[in-house]
Formats: structure tokens, C-alpha cells, sequence
């Protein structure tokens, strides 16, 4: 069930949107949107029940189907990232999980971008597989190496931009159209980029996945995931029967959560960039790092493309090595103050992890070279408190 509200919202712009896109108020008014905490509907008779469950009528039927809180969330990421369908699921894998699965058959195949988060490549390198589903990976920053994949029929591409953790920036546009030559659809994690700063179905691709549990919600409570599309087929004819009938919902109490966080998505995330690219100067200049890795640096390999791409702005994450190797890296996380040692990232505070042993753990040592991650690479994901309270913590953490 979906509201209908591209008509009063078309004008507004995205900051507004946030706060108020998508508010069904209930015959009390209530200012802000309404938690139904409830698992199943009443119905005025048997018929009604009979063609609400025929789609005849517009009423919801279970909340593992549908929900006026979760309509409402689904109708405010709807609105900000222009799409005409979203569904809303349990957590961001769900949602990468669901988009796959959903359209992926025996004897299909994905070419998917080698520098994936540890549980994307997971699926696509260990899962589907058993499936009978090949996956080939590519360096996702060559376009000769997409078009060569892409020279034998695919039913799939898989890509993450910027990419966890060393922020490589695809070509979206150019990526998508390889790729539909082939008859392969396109879905892009924009996790790292937000719809405040990439929407990916304006750059040509077919499908977009988030993890709502990074900057949606932005302030580490809960759970969700979502994905979106223009492909009324795809939305309707495939993910929703899956996610319906295997059970990877969203809750309502999670989804209420999300609604809150997307008010402040805009100023949280502009505050977050800021940041960002001041610590991303200052670690440059130091000599106790390698590398930095910021798409918002002109030393960036993909500078230039992700400033056209990503509107004229960096991330809230930054990744760097730190000289000294895997100890090296320990002794400055261990080090720091302020800065909290998790897993998470998008959150208003600032949080750091060592990829090679947390979220890339799995993988052989063989697949983090691929994807370049190193024994002192280091992953920081940036909040909004002061900027110089953060570098000083930096700055006592790091060797000299």
C-alpha cells in the first residue's frame, strides 16, 4: 500500500520533503507520524477481508505486508530520492539480499565490482553461487574491464560507489550504460553516498539498496534497509512477492525511528562532509600516514568524477594507513578519546574500525588485496562534533 503524494510535494524541495513528505495524519492531527504498533488489520466484513486480500480494495492486511508507519517512512525515502516505488525491509543486507534473489534465477549471472562490503561480496561470491547463479568480478573502476564482462550476457550488475572502506568512485552513468546493452539491470549500494548526495536512477541505474541503519537513522537505535526503483515490474512482479512471503519486514517501531532521523538527514550529512574533508586535509599533511583516501581531495584518483557524480561534495567517510602496519593501526585506534572503536558508520558520532579484522574479516587475504585493503588501513567515519575536538584526537592517537 502506497500513498499518493507526488501531486501536493512535487514542488518541494528536498530539505522539505524530509520533514514532511509522506504524513498521513490520522483523525486525531498528530503532529508527528503515528507509531501502529499492530500485526493485523480488522476488517467491516468478509467480503472486505475477501478483496483486500484480492487487492480489490485499498486496506492493509499484515504488518509482514504492510503498515501506515512503514508506508509512511517508505513514502518519505520515496519522495527525497525521486523514485516511484520503495519497499522497506529489516536491514540494509535484506534490502542488497531481497534485490538479488528476488530477480535471480538458475543459470543467471552477475558482474558485480570487486571492492564490495564484506557481507555484498559474501552473497555474490559464496551464496548465489550454491544457486547455480555465477558472479564475475571486476575492477569497478576500469570500464574496459565492465565491457569485457559485459561482452557475455548478464542478468545483474552489483556495484557500490563510493565503496567501503577505500572509496572508489564508479561511473554510474557509464557503468549503466554498458550494461543495459547486455540486458543486465543495474543496482547500486548508495550507502556511503545518501540520496542527499547521489541518486543513482538519475545516473542511469535500475535499482538502489540502502542500509537505513547508517545515516537514515544517523543516530545508532535501530535496524532497516530499503530499496527503489522506477521498474514497476521489478518492484511489484518480484521484490514484493519475495520479501512478502520470506518475512524480511521492517518494523513499525524501527520504521517511526527512521522517519525521525530522515528530518534531520540534510543538516546531519552536510555537517558530516564538512568534517570529513577538514580531517581528510589535515591527515594529508601528516607523516605518519601513507594514504588518504577522500573523494573530496583532489589527490583522489576519481576526484573529478566524483564531484560531478556525487554533487559537488566528498562523504562522511574517510579511510586512511597508518605507517607502522596492522600494530600501528591498533595503537591509534586504541589511543583515542573521543573517537568510539565500532563497526557502524553514518552515525552523528564519530566512529572508527580496522576493516582488515571486522567488517572484511571473512574474506581470504587474496580478496582484501583485491579490494586494497591493507593490514594499517583504517576506517573512520565521521560525526558532526566540533572538527577540532576530532583532529586533536586524532592528532595524540597517531605516531609521530
Amino acid at each position: 500500500m502506497t500513498n499518493n503524494n507526488d501531486a501536493k510535494t512535487k514542488d518541494w524541495r528536498p530539505a522539505t520533503k524530509l520533514v514532511r513528505g509522506g504524513l498521513e495524519r490520522s483523525h486525531h492531527g498528530e503532529v508527528s507520524e503515528a507509531l501502529y504498533m499492530t500485526q493485523a488489520y480488522a476488517y467491516d466484513s468478509a467480503e472486505q477481508a475477501e478483496q483486500s486480500f484480492l487487492g480489490e480494495v485499498d486496506h492493509y492486511v499484515y504488518s509482514r505486508y504492510g503498515n501506515p508507519t512503514v508506508t509512511m517512512f517508505e513514502e518519505r525515502l520515496r519522495l527525497l530520492e525521486g523514485s516511484t516505488h520503495c519497499v522497506s525491509l529489516a536491514s540494509g543486507m535484506a534490502a542488497v539480499f531481497c534485490a538479488l534473489a528476488s530477480q535471480l534465477k538458475t543459470g543467471d549471472r552477475v558482474v558485480a565490482s570487486t571492492a564490495l562490503f564484506g557481507a555484498c561480496f559474501h552473497i555474490l561470491a559464496n551464496i548465489l553461487p550454491t544457486w547455480g547463479i555465477k558472479t564475475e568480478f571486476v575492477d569497478g573502476t576500469d570500464l574496459e574491464a565492465w565491457e569485457k564482462a559485459l561482452s557475455t550476457p548478464a542478468q545483474a550488475i552489483f556495484l557500490e560507489t563510493p565503496s567501503n572502506p577505500t572509496l572508489e568512485i564508479l561511473d554510474i552513468q557509464a557503468i549503466s550504460d554498458l550494461a543495459h546493452k547486455a540486458g543486465a539491470k543495474v543496482i547500486v549500494d548508495n550507502v556511503f553516498a545518501t540520496p542527499i548526495l547521489q541518486r543513482p536512477l538519475q545516473l542511469g541505474a535500475d535499482i538502489v539498496t540502502y542500509s537505513a541503519t547508517k545515516h537514515i537513522d544517523g543516530q545508532g537505535r535501530s535496524l532497516g534497509g530499503a530499496v527503489l526503483s522506477n521498474d514497476a515490474h521489478f518492484m511489484e512482479k518480484q521484490l514484493t512477492p519475495f520479501y512478502r512471503n520470506t518475512g524480511p519486514s521492517l518494523s513499525p517501531f524501527n520504521a517511526w525511528t527512521l522517519l525521525k532521523g530522515l528530518e534531520t538527514l540534510d543538516i546531519r550529512v552536510d555537517r558530516q562532509c564538512q568534517n570529513a574533508l577538514d580531517i581528510a586535509t589535515f591527515l594529508e599533511q601528516l607523516g605518519s600516514i601513507e594514504r588518504v583516501n577522500y573523494p573530496g581531495l583532489k589527490s583522489h584518483g576519481q576526484y573529478d568524477l566524483a564531484m560531478s557524480q556525487m554533487s559537488g561534495r566528498g562523504s562522511t567517510v574517510i579511510s586512511f594507513e597508518v605507517k607502522g602496519g596492522k600494530a600501528a593501526a591498533f595503537k591509534t585506534i586504541n589511543a583515542l578519546k573521543i573517537i568510539d572503536i565500532a563497526n557502524n558508520l553514518g552515525d552523528v558520532k564519530s566512529l572508527i574500525t580496522h576493516p582488515a579484522t571486522t567488517t572484511h574479516q571473512r574474506l581470504s587475504d587474496d580478496e582484501r588485496a583485491a579490494m586494497g585493503i591493507r593490514e594499517n588501513l583504517v576506517r573512520l567515519s565521521v560525526g558532526i562534533e566540533d572538527v577540532l575536538d576530532l583532529k586533536d584526537d586524532l592528532a595524540q592517537a597517531l605516531p609521530e
